[in-house]
């Protein structure tokens, strides 16, 4: 199915020649799908994989999103991708699929509930489903796209971060973004690198054996209590740089 999308999506760019000769490698090979993919469709994100101990896989069909660390899971969270589907055209709302790369962090100690304005906290702290209100809150992890097919996510200001909508949360309801609680994409915040590599396929989530607990891959959270004390949200350290051409937006 993963190569059916993107065979259907590409198919005027780059032609067929590559993704029809993954998709018969998929049907014969014994080889996880999802991995499989990383080494047909693009041999370099295996290697970028390699660099950091943190993964992320996002599955559109589960809305769920699988944290790993060292190739064991250490937590699965529900997540909302867009109600306008799957995509990376300008203008088009879509949530993007394939893989992509944390390129900044932002909100560093900021409140939960925190609201971001142009990837600035506001000074306004948001409650889980609030009346009226959904805006970007809590944290941003901004991806970058690491193929032709995902090129735009940076500059469409492509996030996973927190939402105040969180009743939305397990259906797709996102203007691009992948949304997620904000007790949840906070704990995620604090497990992921810089450069960590993000993948976001259609189909389900694969099976992955879980850390063994007491290993140093076991997810470690803490309770974190709002305060306003936080003036503003300060952006990772070694963030990539970069300006994106939209901000603002709904996410």
């Amino acid at each position: 199915m993963v190569a059916e999308v993107y065979r259907k999506s590409f198919r005027r760019r780059n032609g067929t020649s590559c993704v029809t000769r993954s998709k018969l490698l998929i049907k014969e090979h014994p080889m996880p799908r999802f991995l499989l993919l990383a080494v047909l469709l693009f041999p370099a994100a295996g290697l970028r994989a390699a660099e950091t101990p943190s993964r992320v896989i996002v599955s559109i069909h589960d809305q769920k999103l699988m944290l790993l660390e060292n190739g064991a899971k250490v937590a699965t969270y529900p997540i909302s991708t867009s109600k306008f589907g799957i995509g990376d055209r300008w203008g088009s709302m879509a949530t993007p699929l394939g893989f992509l790369q944390v390129a900044q962090k932002i909100g560093d100690h900021a409140p939960v509930g925190a609201v971001f304005h142009r990837r600035r906290f506001t000074g306004e702290v948001l409650q889980p489903n609030a009346p009226g209100r959904d805006p970007v809150i809590t944290r941003i992890i901004w991806l970058r796209g690491l193929e032709p097919w995902n090129s735009h996510a940076f500059a469409r200001c492509i996030y996973i971060h927190g939402t105040p909508e969180e009743k939305t949360i397990g259906r797709p309801a996102s203007y691009g973004c992948i949304r997620m609680k904000s007790r949840d994409v906070t704990a995620l915040y604090d497990q992921i690198q810089l450069g960590a590599v993000v993948q976001i396929v259609p189909d389900a989530l694969p099976k992955v054996p879980k850390a063994k607990p007491g290993s140093p891959n076991e997810l470690i959270t803490t309770s974190v209590k709002p305060t306003d004390k936080t003036p503003v949200a300060p952006t990772s350290k070694n963030a990539a740089s970069g300006k994106s051409l939209r901000s603002g937006v709904k996410a």
